[in-house]
């Protein structure tokens, strides 16, 4: 069974609050049992010392005949003698009249007052001797009373034992059921998990109401499978979307080599060779991003530097022969930390993008806004229309404009640059710009 226990979070808790209430309840009973029994045995060595006290003043002076009776100065201490040197017994109250001498005790000029316990053959007392005088034949007054038995029976300790138990059965039921029910969700999550499927994603777990941990486990769960739902559509689709653009160069250049297999003679092999390199470079460059696609944002990137946009900007234009001049307007002191590769490359495929749709002019602008480093990229063509600013960075997403115009994009340079954004927390989107296009680039500045 404890095996059992121990192998759930509900029992393991359990123990553990078995154990702490264990660990506090015993040493807190053994503690107060041991204060209590001192309590009541000093109460009852005090009001014995102040009878016994109050007896020896009244014989003191004077001399008691043999078996005189004493009255009792508090009813609660019953038995008092006096007691000559020797052990004869002079002075008596009435429930100590039979008895013997009350203790063999007996004080010391020095040490007048002696408080002991002492067992006579039918019970147990509780009793103060008290020297009447310094004088060597001194008389001893003997107060006492039979013991408590709160001291003399394990009363207390029954009483304080039974309290633990119950204390300690209350604090394992508690537990138990506050566990049970705090943990009743997530045994109905792990149902509802166990449900899901990969050509499912859809489902969602059942979110318990607040805001305590495991309702947050709840949102992170449901988050979770939003994303693994985004990611499996988007997945589908990409395979999708990879072999008809794959399939469209491979199609291409085996017609080329079939035809040229039939009809050697009629064949003009430079120009075979001339298209084929153009069909090979476009299935390069699309193997090449859709790899640049599946390392963004993994661990073989991982490696950040600090980054001078404004540098890097120089850097790619120098590296460019562009057909159309490129305005700069650069704050040199934007710095982010960032992959320059990507970051290269996202500015690369702005540019291009522009490029492809300019009339007169691209302009590239870096700058700071509100502790974000910005990079805009603004061209002087056609402008983007509000519905399709979202839809162009999905990839292999061109526009009917620019299927017209584009000279062998491969459709994920502007996938790449959302991609590389986002792994570095920040974004990239299309904003208003009259008479033209406006793609920003926002990213945590250092």
């Amino acid at each position: 069974m404890s095996r059992l226990w121990a192998r759930s979070l509900r029992g393991r808790v359990t123990i553990v609050a078995a154990a702490v209430a264990a660990s506090v309840l015993i040493p807190a009973g053994v503690g107060s049992v041991i204060v209590a029994k001192s309590v009541i045995e000093a109460h009852v060595w005090e009001k014995t010392r102040d009878a016994a006290e109050q007896v020896a003043v009244e014989s003191r002076g004077r001399d008691l005949p043999l078996g005189a009776a004493i009255p009792l100065p508090d009813p609660y201490v019953d038995l008092i003698q006096v007691v000559a040197p020797g052990g004869a017994v002079i002075g008596t109250s009435d429930a100590a009249r039979n008895l013997p001498p009350l203790s063999d005790v007996w004080p010391t000029p020095d040490n007048r007052v002696i408080s002991t316990t002492n067992c006579l053959p039918r019970q147990c007392i509780h009793l103060t001797a008290v020297r009447v005088s310094s004088a060597p034949n001194s008389n001893v007054v003997y107060a006492g009373r039979t013991t408590p038995g709160a001291l003399d029976m394990p009363i207390l300790e029954t009483v304080v034992f039974t309290q633990i138990v119950v204390l300690m059965a209350l604090a394992i039921w508690a537990t138990w059921l506050v566990m049970g029910r705090a943990l009743q969700p997530v045994g109905a999550m792990r149902a509802e998990l166990d449900e899901v499927n990969a050509s499912d994603l859809s489902r969602r777990v059942t979110q318990p109401p607040g805001d305590d941990e495991v309702a947050e486990l709840a949102r992170s769960v449901n988050g979770t499978l939003a994303r693994m739902e985004r990611s499996a559509c988007q997945q589908r689709r990409f395979a999708s979307d990879a072999s008809h653009e794959l399939r469209t160069p491979i199609a291409a250049l085996r017609a080329q080599l079939e035809s040229a297999q039939l009809y050697p003679e009629d064949t003009d092999f430079i120009a075979l060779v001339d298209s084929a390199l153009h069909d090979t470079d476009r299935l390069e460059a699309i193997v090449t991003d859709l790899l640049l696609l599946a390392r963004i944002g993994s661990r073989v990137d991982v490696a950040k530097e600090r980054v001078n946009l404004a540098a890097l900007v120089r850097d790619e234009l120098a590296c460019r022969d562009d057909p159309l001049p490129v305005k700069l307007a650069l704050d040199e002191s934007v710095v982010v930390d960032g992959v320059r590769m990507q970051l290269a490359r996202v500015l690369t495929n702005l540019l291009d993008n522009a490029q492809r749709h300019a009339e007169n002019i691209v302009r590239v602008v870096v700058s700071r806004e509100a502790g974000m480093a910005v990079v805009a990229v603004e061209n002087d063509g056609v402008e983007i229309a509000p519905t399709d600013r979202e839809s162009i960075f999905e990839r292999f997403t061109r526009l009917d404009a620019a299927r017209s115009r584009d000279a062998g994009g491969t459709g994920l340079g502007l996938a790449i640059a959302r991609d590389v954004a986002v792994a570095h927390r920040g974004e990239i989107r299309v904003e208003d710009y009259r008479g033209g296009a406006r793609f920003v680039l926002r990213l945590p500045a250092v």
